[in-house]
Parts: C-alpha cells; sequence; structure tokens
C-alpha cells in the first residue's frame, strides 16, 4: 500500500469519529449567534401567520393644557429647590 494512501486515510479517520461522537452526543453547544441557513429561514418564512390589522398607533404626547400645568410644577419644584439652597 502506498504510504500517501496511508497516510490519507488515517487523516480522514478522526473526522469520521468526530462525526460519530457528534451524531451521538448531538451538537456542541456554541456561543454567539448561529449561522445562517437557508432552508431553516425558508421554512420559517412560510409558517409566519398573515399579520391582522395594524395595531393602533398611540397618539402619544401631551395636550397643550397638560404642558402647562407641567411646566407650572416644575418651575415650582426649581423655586423651591433654589430657595431651600438660599440662592436668589
Amino acid at each position: 500500500m502506498p504510504t500517501d494512501h496511508i497516510l490519507a486515510l488515517l487523516v480522514a479517520e478522526p473526522d469520521k469519529l468526530n462525526r460519530a461522537i457528534e451524531a451521538l452526543q448531538g451538537p456542541i453547544k456554541r456561543r454567539g449567534r448561529p449561522p445562517k441557513n437557508s432552508s431553516t429561514t425558508v421554512a420559517a418564512l412560510a409558517q409566519v401567520a398573515p399579520l391582522s390589522a395594524p395595531a393602533k398607533k398611540w397618539s402619544g404626547g401631551m395636550t397643550a393644557a397638560a404642558r402647562k400645568e407641567q411646566s407650572q410644577r416644575m418651575k415650582a419644584y426649581w423655586a423651591a429647590k433654589r430657595k431651600k439652597q438660599g440662592k436668589k
């Protein structure tokens, strides 16, 4: 048997053993983001439920009256804080 052929068999043997061990144990848990797999992505997209009616958009914000009340409260708060520190 030629030496090159024996060497190739010996190099291939650890790969076979590692694959067999992984098959018995399950895949080694990896840290970080999993690799992108196109078949999984396509399957996941196919299972996504269709969107229902859009959620209500939150109007947010304050009314002019609420802003004015908040302004008065904050002015009183800071005035009291300055008075407590002895300024003005």
